[in-house]
């Protein structure tokens, strides 16, 4: 009998466009494996929300992997351990895996595949999480892409919108089935306290949710994507980012179905071409992980390490729990917090607010957005923390601080999103719900807000704070003045 191949599933839990599997599936028997690497062997070890996303994500990989004909075997551990056991278990003679792209899980894969040939074990990986591999990108100079017009431009040029590989029909299983952990033991989900009903109620993890989502955005909202894909009240975006970060959908399955449904209907193009290059975001911040591997940690602009930062445990407790008195601030960090995810605007001004009103350190917001998204993507969210704090790439000037009050008056202008997050201040009229410390007396009184007991007063003041920040950043040797 042929002996079994290995798929040593990561950040791609899917059946479909997925080239490791198709090309284990056409050799024989497959064994699926999922390694939970211990925190400190592997890549980034997952925040709390991330979690509870990839134990339902593994929950539906596990039923379609088990319905076409090899159920998903799962281990934790030292992935080079694990490998060897499962390999001694099964009699397999092949490991295949997608490639992935942050420094730990290069070194990794890199070790990994060494140490299997080494032992007589053939080794191969694929493509499949990215449109386009970074380091296969370079500027005029043949230095890394550090702006994304023309990251974006050069990934265009060489990346095709081919068909996406179908999912096997049928998987063979292994002659001496693996034994699989218990995922319970994982405790990947919150028991007590159990804090994921806002989220269950807003996600559906699997393959197949993902295809569903991003069906329904391109029949219903891709052609307003561009015209309202910042206006956080509006449902208006594909809220596809939790199922790229854990591979679920490809972002090839997502370029191929966003081009064939421009070219069925026209009027839709710039619109689909807009969101395409949001896609690409994701992209541009993968290459600028793998050039940049202490992105998470270390500001790219070098001078940033001098930065005046404040101690302000108080500021940072009143960001986290939705409490600084900034109505769209406040929304933004109660949604995040309610269900794992946050608009990407409201993200902006949110961590803007952090960086820039608070003067605390970027790497404290991203490592607070790293525990409680469910999309905390390795490279996206890093990539753009650095943007909003200015040290970064193709970063907007340090000078650029958001205004919270004006941003929510411009991109909620009716409160509809503040209102539903601070239902306390649900009753305040338009011309207040993004300043009520500016109301009347009688409008507060009206609405039944008092101001620092049923919702909370300002924790600075925004013009007081953002000359305060463009002091400390004029501070860094060298900084041009605005």
């Amino acid at each position: 009998m042929t002996p079994p191949t290995i798929v040593w599933f990561r950040a791609d839990l899917r059946m479909s466009d997925h080239a490791a599997l198709d090309d284990a599936a056409r050799r024989g028997p497959v064994v699926p494996l999922y390694v939970l690497e211990s925190e400190g062997t592997g890549t980034r070890f997952p925040g709390a929300a991330s979690r509870w996303w990839l134990a339902g994500s593994l929950e539906a990989l596990g039923r379609s992997l088990a319905a076409a004909g090899s159920p998903l075997v799962l281990r934790r551990g030292e992935a080079l351990a694990v490998l060897r056991a499962v390999i001694a278990e099964t009699g397999a003679r092949r490991v295949v895996w997608l490639r992935r792209y942050d420094p730990e899980g290069m070194e990794t894969d890199r070790a990994v595949k060494a140490a299997l040939r080494a032992e007589g074990i053939e080794v191969e990986s694929f493509a499949g999480n990215l449109l386009c591999e970074g380091l296969t990108l370079k500027g005029r100079e043949g230095k890394p892409i550090k702006v994304f017009s023309p990251f974006w431009r050069a990934a265009m040029a060489v990346v095709r919108a081919d068909r996406p590989l179908p999912a096997p029909a049928r998987l063979s299983p292994p002659a001496t089935p693996p034994a699989t952990d218990d995922p319970a033991a994982w405790a990947l989900r919150p028991t007590t306290p159990d804090w994921a009903d806002g989220m269950r109620e807003a996600w559906t993890p699997g393959e197949g949710a993902a295809q569903d989502r991003l069906l329904a955005f391109l029949d219903r909202r891709v052609g307003g994507y561009k015209a309202e894909r910042d206006l956080p009240g509006t449902e208006a975006t594909s809220r596809l980012s939790p199922h790229l970060r854990w591979g679920e959908i490809s972002p090839r399955q997502i370029l191929y179905a966003t081009r064939s449904a421009a070219e069925s209907e026209p009027g839709i193009a710039t619109a689909a071409e807009k969101f395409l290059s949001e896609v690409g975001w994701r992209e541009f911040s993968w290459h600028l992980l793998i050039h940049n591997p202490t992105l998470p940690t270390a500001p790219m602009n070098p001078r940033f390490a001098q930065f005046p930062w404040a101690d302000d445990p108080a500021g940072l407790r009143t960001w986290t729990r939705g409490r600084t008195g900034y109505p769209v601030v406040d929304a933004g960090m109660r949604e995040l917090w309610r269900t794992g995810w946050m608009h990407n605007r409201v993200r902006m001004i949110a961590a803007s607010f952090l960086v820039k009103d608070l003067l605390v350190p970027w790497q404290t917001g991203e490592a607070w957005f790293w525990d409680t998204l469910v999309d905390a993507d390795p490279a996206n969210n890093p990539a753009s923390w650095q943007w909003v704090a200015g040290c970064g790439a193709d970063a907007a000037p340090y000078f650029r601080i958001f205004n919270p009050v004006l941003q929510g008056e411009k991109f909620d202008p009716a409160g509809t999103y503040v209102r539903r997050w601070n239902p306390e201040l649900s009753r305040l009229p338009d011309r207040w719900i993004h300043r009520p410390w500016e109301a009347p007396a009688g409008d507060l009184a009206a609405a039944g807000v008092r101001p620092g007991e049923t919702y909370p007063r300002r924790v600075v003041d925004h013009s007081v704070a953002r000359d305060r920040a463009l002091a400390a950043f004029q501070s860094l040797k060298g900084e041009a003045r605005p």
